[in-house]
C-alpha cells in the first residue's frame, strides 16, 4: 500500500498564506503525478494543482498566480504554497498521487485523509 500523510492546514485571515505538505510512503516503484484536490461542503471535489515527476505543473484557473505546487522526489513529498488566500479557498484539501508498486503493477490513485483550510474574513 501507499500512504499519504498531509500537514499544514489551519485557519488564516484573508490575504494570508499557508503551506501544505504531503509525504508518500510505503511500497512505491514509480511515483507519477502528485497533486492536491479540495472539496467544500455541498460541492464536488476539484483538482487544485498537480505536478508530474518531471516537474510539469497544472492549476485550476481560480488559483493561478496565487498557489504554487512543488515536489521533492527524493523525499516523495509534494507541497502546495498558498498565498493571497480568499474565503472561497476554504475547503478540505486532499493529497493525491498516482503510483505503481511494482514493475508489473497498474498505476493506482491514492488519497490522503484531508486537511482543513479555513480562510476567515
Amino acid at each position: 500500500q501507499v500512504q499519504l500523510v498531509e500537514s499544514g492546514g489551519g485557519l488564516v485571515q484573508v490575504g494570508g498564506s499557508l503551506r501544505l505538505s504531503c509525504r508518500a510512503s510505503g511500497t512505491i516503484f514509480i511515483l507519477n503525478s502528485m497533486g492536491w484536490y479540495r472539496q467544500a461542503p455541498g460541492k464536488q471535489r476539484e483538482l487544485v494543482a498537480s505536478i508530474l515527476s518531471g516537474g510539469t505543473t497544472s492549476y485550476v484557473d481560480s488559483v493561478k498566480g496565487r498557489f504554487t505546487i512543488s515536489r521533492d522526489n527524493a523525499k516523495t513529498t509534494v507541497y502546495l504554497q498558498m498565498d493571497s488566500l480568499k474565503p472561497e479557498d476554504t475547503s478540505v484539501y486532499y493529497c493525491n498521487c498516482v503510483a505503481a508498486q511494482s514493475s508489473g503493477d497498474y498505476y493506482r490513485n491514492y488519497w490522503g485523509q484531508g486537511t482543513q483550510v479555513t480562510v476567515s474574513s
